[in-house]
């Protein structure tokens, strides 16, 4: 860490999910090697739903995540080298493999109401030597208080620090700064936040985070994830520099990633569009995105009712093949009217 606040870079990770997994090796080791000439302090890499994502469900990647994760420890000079776990879908033998691969860090991600499912993973961890991370996902969908006795879980079984997760980007400013205080004055370890654009506050929710006291800060060059992708790295790091914040991040390299390396990648715009912003407005899923509009195509029914019938039911990550069935049952509802 070289600032007041250590930043977490997830371009060649939620990045994933706007390329439907398609990055080349030789485009995440270009952006890793811009991302450390900019020293930031940790690159994720790995399937964008986490280690051993690839599947029919979430998607196949390009490449393996060995050959990704190798390709980028190798240019890396500065930055710390993570990963994401899902359990159920990755298990320790996925962190004992990325382990042997070369990453320092281990992000180990739940819903925010399942942190016990993640104990036997962040032990391990913990124990194996990994700068381990708690993440609880859909943060929004709790009570402040619940959400603080899953971050005790986890700061119990060994996690270095546990993060406010707003996987649909639908905290409003006070519910994110009422969420980071009370983790903040519950636990000793560290608090995270990592958010998605999808209401627009990508940046301002990042910066309300860091002002209530939140030790890890995430961001991605050009927004790179999913939904309208997460809090914009270099438009954080500039505003943090105009509020005197020393973050230890420089701005040129970062701008010149985002306008040379990432945004031309971006086949469909990174941006918070209509369907985006239903996301945030309904509280579903960011990575739902891609999978909604393919279904709303195929069957003919309005993206947006989609979204909001999908949060309405409370989906969360890993009912994505539920997406196909509520379209389905919304077709019928049609045809019945």
């Amino acid at each position: 860490m070289s600032g007041e606040v250590v930043i977490n870079d997830c371009t060649l990770r939620d990045g994933m999910h706007a390329l439907s997994h398609q990055y080349s090796v030789e485009q995440m080791v270009r952006i890793a090697r811009k991302l450390d000439e900019a020293r930031v302090d940790i690159v994720e890499v790995s399937h964008g739903d986490g280690l051993s994502g690839n599947s029919m469900n979430y998607g196949f990647s390009a490449h393996t995540e060995e050959e990704y994760i190798r390709a980028v420890r190798e240019v890396l000079e500065h930055a710390r080298l993570a990963a994401l776990l899902l359990p159920g879908i990755g298990t320790i033998r996925e962190i004992e493999a990325a382990m042997e691969w070369g990453i320092d860090t281990i992000r180990i991600a739940t819903h925010c109401t399942e942190a016990d499912v993640a104990r036997q993973h962040i032990e391990f961890s913990r124990e194996a030597g990994l700068d381990t991370v708690g993440f609880l996902m859909m943060a929004h969908m709790i009570p402040t208080d619940k959400l603080v006795e899953e971050a005790r879980k986890m700061e119990s079984y060994g996690a270095h620090c546990v993060y406010v997760t707003d996987s649909a980007g639908a905290l409003l400013m006070g519910e994110t700064r009422e969420r980071i205080e009370a983790l903040k004055d519950a636990l000793e370890c560290e608090v995270g936040f990592h958010n998605h654009n999808n209401l627009g506050l990508g940046v301002a929710n990042t910066v309300i985070a860091y002002e209530a006291g939140a030790d890890r800060l995430d961001g991605s060059v050009a927004g790179m994830g999913a939904g309208a992708g997460n809090c914009a790295l270099e438009v954080l790091i500039a505003v943090m520099e105009r509020m005197g914040v020393e973050t230890g991040v420089e701005l040129y390299p970062l701008i010149d990633c985002a306008e040379k390396l990432v945004r031309p990648l971006q086949e469909r715009p990174v941006q918070t569009d209509g369907n985006s912003l239903m996301l945030g407005y309904a509280g579903v899923y960011s990575s739902f995105l891609i999978h909604t509009e393919r279904a709303a195509k195929r069957f003919g029914v309005d993206s947006r009712e989609l979204l909001v019938e999908l949060g309405r039911r409370g989906m969360v990550g890993g009912q994505e093949d539920m997406i196909v069935d509520v379209a389905l049952q919304l077709v019928d509802s049609q045809v019945k009217s």
